[in-house]
């Protein structure tokens, strides 16, 4: 199945490839704590802050969700009434260790977030 025209330029592609190099991996999470909306949102800024410090992912802060971008990640963590939403684009390389990308944000949301 060809990969439609307009998400490759959107990637960066002028063209479209023989082979389905523009579909990235999709995490989608959604994680309930009880902690207070100041606390998540305190936690959600220590994860960033680790993140940016180990992989060098950028995070700026937008109401109540923080961007994040860093190579090979584009995504977003939303607080939400007692729910924290993850949501990321992986690039190439991370698309094959989704698995253990998402196993790993569950890891430290269950740590951090109870």
């Amino acid at each position: 199945m060809p990969v439609p025209l307009a998400l490759c330029r959107h990637r960066g592609y002028p063209f479209r490839p023989p082979f389905p190099t523009c579909a990235m991996a999709r995490i989608d999470i959604l994680h309930p704590h009880t902690r207070s909306a100041d606390e998540a949102r305190a936690i959600v800024d220590g994860i960033a802050a680790q993140l940016r410090d180990r992989y060098g992912v950028s995070g700026a802060w937008q109401g109540d969700s923080v961007q994040l971008s860093g190579p090979g990640l584009q995504g977003q963590v939303e607080l939400l009434p007692r729910q924290v939403r993850v949501t990321a684009e992986l690039g190439f390389l991370l698309s094959a260790l989704r698995g253990q990308v998402e196993a790993e944000i569950r890891r430290v949301l269950d740590e951090r977030l109870d």
